[in-house]
């Protein structure tokens, strides 16, 4: 499952059951989490039980799988119960009866739900190209990106200014925050600069949804039209008379964002972009995600989509790409020396990487990003980047920083071995265990709720937790 997968499930899994119930009455929101946030197996039990009669019996669904693959379907059925697709601690399965109608239309058709959108009747006088429209949709995106690495303090110029709405976006998601009437980047505003574009693009939807309320908007009409805007297809024009008051008033801001264009607020039609049509997929948010608005050849962007950044032993760094926005993220952690039009160089050193971490980045967000766009060249070999490189950059990090914390829960005073075992393995297998000491029968793990529902359906022997 895709970063951004796991951003939007982990937004999902925090509503309540009620939310859900409206949600699924949604062919096109029943159809995008099938397709986005569940992993292969648990599309495998949906689609065996989506035609059937009757619940199926665990013993029956037990035998489908095999005993060396129990820690797949763990997480299968765990997902599934996270999403209310199934319920919880069940003597057979059936599928949510409002997920599974829905589903069902979804794969066959038929109704009149127009939750996949209503394409307009009549054609556009100055239809737009789908070249038009990616292009408007990365222009949209990148001077989002610029104003997140502007506030830096990377001496980045130009670029259009964003709205206040989107401004205030990123601030209340932490990606920047106000600092001597000023922005300054954060932490988060890290991560968000070096993830993919479409795991970026949820990321700030995400701050969207949790703000709906304040906007006087429903987040449940909210959510249910972006998983729209998911199955629409590019360069399709579209009608709005079938739209909610929400969803009319989230147009203007997706417009921002670039997700959809309109020629005009007050137009009766709108186009979705790249970046909503590849909501619900892994597909690619931008065909050319690092090239910036001033990217002067299809070479230079191929070779950037492919990987541009070649990294040597002495710590030397050298970029090929024409963007503005690409240099300035590398302005981030490395000190740039030369530049020339289709190419820049530099050094990771310990004043460059230093800096950085005292922004909030981290050894890992370097060395990840660096080894994401690393030049085929690199590919070739195995670490793709010199180990006495990364080694170096995170022992930068830890001469200024040698803790880091993790909020979670420890769970101790367990009745027996036999209890402590079954239950570390649990978590191990629902990935949430981060620490375990199995002399003195201790685990540390992220999340507890997947953990309670194990507990609930032991005999009660004395275990706890405290957090």
């Amino acid at each position: 499952m895709s970063v951004a997968s796991l951003r939007s499930l982990e937004y999902l899994e925090q509503l309540p059951g009620t939310v859900f119930t409206r949600l699924y009455q949604q062919p096109s929101t029943a159809l995008a989490i099938f397709r986005r946030m569940l992993p292969h197996l648990a599309k495998t039990f949906v689609m065996a039980m989506l035609y059937m009669p009757e619940p199926l019996p665990v013993a029956d669904l037990e035998a489908w799988v095999r005993p060396d693959s129990s820690r797949e379907k763990d997480q299968a059925l765990n997902v599934l119960e996270r999403l209310h697709i199934l319920p919880s601690s069940p003597r057979a399965y059936k599928l949510s009866d409002s997920f599974a109608a829905s589903l069902r239309l979804a794969l066959t058709g038929g109704g009149n739900h127009r939750s996949f959108g209503v394409p307009c009747s009549t054609p556009d006088k100055h239809q737009v190209s789908i070249d038009f429209l990616d292009a408007y949709a990365q222009r949209q995106w990148e001077t989002i990106l610029y104003y997140v690495v502007s506030s830096a303090g990377t001496g980045m110029e130009g670029g259009v200014e964003i709205s206040n709405g989107s401004k205030t976006l990123l601030q209340l998601g932490n990606f920047v925050v106000e600092k001597a009437r000023r922005p300054t980047i954060t932490q988060m505003g890290f991560e968000f600069l070096l993830q993919e574009t479409n795991g970026q693009v949820w990321n700030l939807l995400i701050v969207y949804l949790d703000n709906a309320e304040n906007l006087k908007m429903d987040p449940v009409d909210v959510l249910s039209f972006l998983f729209t805007l998911g199955s629409l297809t590019l360069g399709q024009d579209y009608s709005t008379a079938n739209l909610s008051p929400t969803q009319i008033q989230m147009l203007e801001d997706l417009a921002d964002f670039g997700l959809i264009y309109r020629r005009s607020p007050d137009s009766i039609r709108y186009y979705p972009t790249r970046l909503a049509t590849t909501l619900t997929s892994d597909a690619p948010a931008l065909l050319t995600s690092t090239a910036g608005p001033s990217a002067s050849s299809l070479a230079t962007a191929t070779s950037e989509k492919s990987g541009f950044i070649i990294v040597e032993t002495n710590y030397r760094i050298y970029a090929y790409t024409t963007s503005p926005l690409t240099t300035a993220i590398l302005a981030l952690f490395t000190h740039l020396t030369l530049r020339f039009p289709n190419m820049v160089a530099g050094k990771l050193t310990k004043e460059s990487i230093q800096t950085a971490i005292t922004y909030g980045i981290t050894a890992d967000q370097i060395v990840s990003y660096l080894t994401t766009h690393a030049h085929p060249q690199l590919r070739k070999t195995h670490p793709v980047l010199p180990p006495t490189v990364v080694d170096q950059i995170r022992l930068w990090q830890i001469e200024g920083d040698r803790m880091r914390a993790t909020p979670g829960f420890l769970f101790k005073e367990f009745a027996g071995e036999e209890e402590y075992r079954g239950a570390v393995e649990y978590a191990d297998t629902l990935g949430v265990l981060v620490w375990r000491n199995d002399g003195k029968r201790l685990f540390f793990v992220t999340r507890y709720e997947q953990l309670m529902g194990y507990f609930r359906n032991k005999p009660k022997k004395g275990a706890g937790a405290a957090g």
